[in-house]
């Protein structure tokens, strides 16, 4: 079993895993405090007196490409490799998302990594759940156990 762990960090909060290895992000859903001018007060204040939320974003890494490198130098067999491989994973995602009802869901490019893709998803708490790591854990726990099991993260 892997034991996730949560860290805040303006706003949003890390997951890292049991290695210590961050495993995607949780952004959660504040309300309507961006329209504000002074948001970041707003959302520091929810975080610090542990206001209750409905949900948020994870996002999590979907796909290395292992391809996009600017020193690659390979074979073809290797590209055509490397798609099957990738095309075998989005399978695999196209089923958890199939089997947890996620028809909502966003690929970009990892903003650290050219290489690879993340995939956003909304997450619905099961209750309204404060801003604290262990709740807002608790809450994420099946969802990212899944992933895992999953071989997604």
């Amino acid at each position: 079993m892997v034991l996730w762990k949560l860290e805040s960090d303006e706003g949003f909060f890390r997951i890292y895993d049991s290695k210590k290895l961050i495993a995607g992000y949780f952004d959660p859903d504040y309300g309507d405090v961006f329209s504000k001018d002074n948001s970041e007060e707003i959302i520091s204040s929810m975080i610090k007196n542990h206001e209750k939320i409905s949900g948020g974003l994870l996002m999590i890494p979907c796909v290395k490409f292992r391809l996009f490198d600017t020193d690659l130098d390979t074979s073809l067999e290797n590209v055509e490799a490397q798609v099957l491989r990738v095309n075998a994973h989005l399978q695999k995602w196209k089923n958890f998302l199939s089997e947890t009802n996620r028809q909502s869901h966003s690929i970009r490019i990892s903003h650290t990594d050219q290489d690879m893709l993340t995939i956003t998803f909304p997450i619905v708490f099961s209750k309204p759940t404060p801003l604290e790591k262990l709740s807002l854990l608790e809450e994420l726990f099946e969802t990212l156990e899944l992933l895992q099991k999953s071989s997604l993260l």
